[in-house]
């Protein structure tokens, strides 16, 4: 999988495509709904990468002072855009 288009595609699955890296596993699940799932494929990690899904997702939850410590740990700032918009980031970050 190379693009946005394909990754959004493949939401239509009942399964993430076999291959994805754990980063897009997780959005992956948010982008079905599914933000228990979601947050549970990147909660043990402690790389920079899952950090900054899982920041994303407490954003998505509401959660912005637990948001903005996952930001940190992964090196970015909380951006100030849609959460739509934030995902489709993430998910080109992580498709390159």
């Amino acid at each position: 999988m190379k693009t946005l288009t394909e990754f959004k595609a493949s939401l239509n699955l009942e399964e993430p495509i076999a291959g994805l890296n754990v980063q897009l596993r997780s959005l992956w699940y948010d982008g079905k709904g599914d933000w228990r799932r979601a947050h549970a494929g990147v909660d043990h990690l402690a790389d920079q990468a899952s950090a900054w899904v899982h920041g994303y997702l407490h954003r998505k939850e509401g959660d912005i002072w637990n948001a903005d410590y996952w930001y940190k740990k992964a090196q970015q700032t909380r951006p100030n855009i849609s959460l739509e918009e934030e995902w489709e980031q993430l998910v080109l970050q992580f498709l390159d």
